[in-house]
């Protein structure tokens, strides 16, 4: 299986960090969870999205959280 990748790019969601070839963003992935739902949830509702690209969602978030509230707190 391929590995899942996280991007940016500008012409897609304003530059959100991205699921590769989705226009899933990392946010919605995770505002979803912190509303409650479920990994079966998320893959029930988004046919296209898989296990994997939830968890590399998870991984982003915890890597470059800590950077943007940061950066948040500087301004």
């Amino acid at each position: 299986m391929a590995e899942v990748k996280i991007v940016r790019n500008p012409d897609i969601l304003g530059g959100k960090p991205t699921i590769e070839g989705t226009r899933l963003s990392v946010e919605l992935i995770i505002d979803f969870m912190a509303a409650g739902s479920t990994r079966e949830d998320l893959l029930s509702n988004y046919p296209n999205l898989t296990n994997e690209m939830i968890t590399a969602c998870l991984i982003y978030a915890r890597e470059h959280l800590p950077t943007t509230i940061a950066a948040t707190a500087a301004e």
